[in-house]
């Protein structure tokens, strides 16, 4: 008997291939059964329970379980919305959702910190820019070119996504330690301004041109070069109905990470300072964090020979994290007591120019080799030892 392929796909881990769908197993559970369903909600009423909080070692443990649980069912559900409204508009569903928490996450830990949280901003956002565009870049890069010999790419939209970052970086984290309005690597009021202006007017290019003048540029593509729609290779989409639950769960499960990952927060700035580790640690745990959603989805679209999503998800977050971010603290610094500092210290800005340098080379030639994927994911290393012995 045939079976109803829009209610099968709902259930699996991602987006199924129509050849699949025939050897699947009998009728699936109901989908208030389903864990995708059922562990944001726990997760959601443990983040209930546990928030404001000092943890125990046995609760935090717990909740580092279901914080891993949680990125696992957002992945899931925004896999299905990708599936419904198609690429690349899917990307950036995922990458904007957990960018806005993230940003939410940032401003409520300045807001307790104090001076100690001065630079949790900067921290946050420039670890972003470094995982997402040597470590889940590379290892995407990694894992398409190993399956497929060479993973291939759309140069024109990765390109404009890459140029992009390092303008918003340079103005947002460059600048601020070399002007002199302000002691410290900060800005002056106008100076701010004028960089959470550009940031949103750069980040609103960008979203334009993704999803509507130039939609085309960020598809995947053939080794041949053709361009490739998602939307053509999967069975029937979720209805309606299963998409606007699948936006509500995933909505609970960001909000469930981001919310425990405040939760271990204490913890881990414990556990920092227990280890004599820098300060600055505390925000490359707090970007790893927020963006294991995007890596898990990006790994597995490179796992399917399809690179550009899996750029388009990691370019996508670093832009949504510089655009959304510096504008937002910015707006937040009117009330919040501590300073906001901005500006890199050298050795970041180095790291910084050597990701430009080498992302424009892995960029222009629009196919990469295992080689341009391991050279991404040693400047991520070079990034993490540092962070931890500067």
């Amino acid at each position: 008997m045939r079976r109803d392929h829009r209610h099968e796909c709902h259930f699996r881990a991602g987006p199924v291939p129509s050849a699949k769908l025939g050897r699947m197993a009998s009728s699936p559970r109901p989908h208030y059964l389903q864990w995708t369903t059922v562990a944001p909600v726990l997760a959601f009423l443990l983040l209930l329970a546990t928030w404001h909080r000092d943890l125990p070692w046995p609760v935090v443990t717990l909740v580092a379980c279901f914080l891993a649980v949680s990125v696992v069912a957002a992945v899931h559900h925004a896999e299905l919305i990708a599936h419904r409204v198609g690429e690349p508009y899917g990307s950036l569903v995922l990458a904007v959702a957990v960018t806005i928490i993230e940003v939410a996450l940032i401003v409520t830990l300045m807001a307790d910190g104090g001076d100690k949280s001065a630079g949790l901003a900067r921290d946050t956002v420039f670890a972003a820019v470094m995982i997402t565009c040597n470590g889940i870049l590379g290892l995407s890069i990694l894992v398409g070119a190993l399956k497929y010999r060479v993973a291939v790419f759309n140069a024109e939209g990765t390109g404009a996504a890459f140029g992009a970052i390092a303008t918003l970086a340079t103005l947002s984290l460059v600048l601020p330690t070399f002007t002199t309005s302000e002691p410290g690597p900060r800005f002056s009021t106008t100076q701010l301004v004028f960089a959470a202006t550009a940031s949103i007017v750069i980040y609103g290019l960008f979203v334009s041109t993704l999803t509507v003048r130039h939609r085309d540029y960020f598809l995947p593509v053939t080794p041949a070069g053709e361009v490739v729609d998602p939307m053509d290779e999967h069975s029937e989409p979720p209805t309606m109905k299963e998409t606007l639950v699948s936006v509500a769960l995933l909505s609970v499960a960001l909000v469930s990470v981001v919310g425990l990952a405040k939760g271990v927060s204490p913890t881990i700035e414990r556990g920092v300072a227990a280890a004599d580790l820098p300060n600055a640690v505390v925000g490359v745990v707090i970007a790893l964090l927020v963006l294991l959603p995007e890596s898990i989805a990006a790994v597995r679209a490179a796992v399917r020979n399809r690179v550009q999503i899996s750029l388009n998800l990691a370019l996508g977050s670093a832009l949504a994290s510089i655009g959304l971010t510096i504008p937002a603290v910015a707006i937040a610094s009117t009330w919040l007591s501590g300073p906001l500092e901005l500006g890199l210290g050298a050795n970041h800005m180095v790291l910084l120019a050597l990701t430009v340098a080498v992302g424009t080379l892995t960029v222009i030639p629009k196919r990469a080799t295992p080689l341009q994927g391991g050279v991404h994911l040693a400047i991520l290393g070079a990034y993490l030892v540092l962070a931890v012995s500067p």
